[in-house]
């Protein structure tokens, strides 16, 4: 089968972040406007710069089995507990393929996406190497460590076997994993597929690093205080962990099987900055490329986007460059958006965010209210000159009608990614 104009769906959602250990507690801490940040306390945070981070709600050892999880990455595990979750909630009980399952496996993919990928594992047994030789390193290091291990795991988990992908495009992976998903349907090469990103980063190394590069908040005294998108005073972001999963539908396949959908997946769009290797094009015009490349290969009219969950990290030149490409590309029109910028709260999941701001706008939708930026006391003039930020609480969107959002992802490297979803 094949089409380039298949409607493709969301039907199934699932997550572990910092707020929560699935969609459901997530979605509620966002809308609550609760942080969860929090000081490292782990022995090494003592001699870093930076003592902050956005740690997981619930450890992956309370929901998979040990042994398992002893196979798995951590970013690996965190995408096998939302893709659990995403894959119970779509209505499925069996791996495609199984006795009792009605899904076929040769039209099933997934792509999961990570910036950085096994990280924790590369570090964690070079480490065993060095301390203890050569025979004490993990036989299973290379499937954990590798990038597209939690693609795979996932893939194992649900029985595809129409492909499984794995992007890399640092900050926009998540994002970009979606927007290659929802292809995946519309070009007919398959009719299900489980989509996200996850991240587990928070190591000794990656906090150095990120810290001596001067990217990451120093405001080890607040850490719920830390991530201030918009705000006069925001330092850097805040690293956080986690993972977003959503399984994406052609539209005549969830309506066969009569399965709740949550909402269109109207497309993606997509550009490079050609700038700098970390430094956002100032103003904005590569993310301002992917916001047009978006309207002009998707049936999306501007007057139906009403919520733009905003890439938004709290750096002092990223925030603004992004709600200037709103400007440029749309005008008049951003006045109408209700922009929120939800790593205030959970921090900055690297390659994980694209797949848990996915969950929340999506959520946004499915409920119409959009969640608040919270920590922002002193509006940049910009900012407040640029867009209409969500402010304090969470704020209702229009309850008749069809309305649209957008999830902005951009990455190192210069990655931009736009998301567009509507209500059916």
């Amino acid at each position: 089968m094949s089409s380039t104009n298949r409607t493709v769906v969301v039907t199934g959602i699932g997550a572990t972040t910092p707020l929560g250990g699935d969609a459901a507690s997530t979605w509620e801490g966002l809308i609550a406007g609760r942080s969860g940040a929090g000081p490292l306390e782990q022995d090494w945070a003592a001699d870093q710069a930076v003592r902050i981070a956005a740690q997981i709600a619930v450890e992956p050892t309370e929901v998979i089995p040990r042994p398992q999880a002893r196979r798995l990455d951590r970013s690996a595990q965190f995408a096998l507990i939302a893709a659990q979750e995403a894959w119970a909630d779509a209505g499925f009980t069996e791996k495609a393929g199984a006795e009792g399952s009605d899904v076929d496996p040769d039209r099933l993919g997934t792509v999961i996406a990570s910036g950085i990928g096994g990280v924790t594992t590369l570090l964690d047994q070079y480490d065993v190497l060095k301390d203890k030789g050569v025979r004490r390193v993990s036989p299973h290091t290379v499937p954990m460590l590798m990038p597209n291990s939690p693609s795979a795991n996932v893939g194992l988990l649900v029985g595809a076997r129409a492909g499984v992908h794995t992007p890399v495009s640092a900050c926009a992976s998540g994002a970009e994993a979606i927007g290659y998903a929802i292809e995946m349907i519309r070009s007919g090469r398959a009719d299900i597929v489980v989509a996200g990103g996850t991240e587990a980063a928070i190591h000794p190394l990656p906090i150095a690093a990120f810290g001596n590069m001067m990217a990451m908040s120093k405001n080890n005294d607040d850490p719920q205080g830390a991530s201030r998108p918009y705000d006069v005073a925001r330092d850097g972001f805040l690293l956080g962990e986690g993972a977003g999963v959503i399984v994406l539908e052609s539209a005549e396949h969830a309506a066969r099987r009569g399965a709740r959908v949550y909402a269109e997946a109207v497309g993606q769009g997509i550009s490079a900055d050609s700038h700098d290797i970390v430094q956002p094009e100032p103003e904005g015009r590569g993310i301002a490329h992917a916001l047009q490349n978006l309207l002009d290969n998707n049936d999306l009219d501007p007057a139906e986007i009403v919520h733009v969950n905003a890439h938004a990290t709290s750096t002092p030149a990223g925030d603004v460059a992004e709600l200037k490409a709103l400007r440029k590309v749309f005008g008049d029109d951003t006045d109408h958006f209700a922009v929120s910028a939800t790593k205030s709260m959970t921090g900055h999941l690297l390659g994980g965010a694209g797949g848990v701001e996915s969950v929340a706008t999506i959520l946004a939708l499915y409920h119409r209210v959009a969640p608040p930026t919270i920590n922002l006391e002193n509006l940049d003039p910009e900012a407040e000159a640029n867009a209409d930020i969500v402010r304090g609480e969470a704020r209702k969107l229009p309850v008749e009608g069809r309305i649209a959002a957008l999830n902005d992802s951009f990455g190192f490297g210069g990655h931009n990614v736009v998301l567009a979803f509507r209500t059916i």
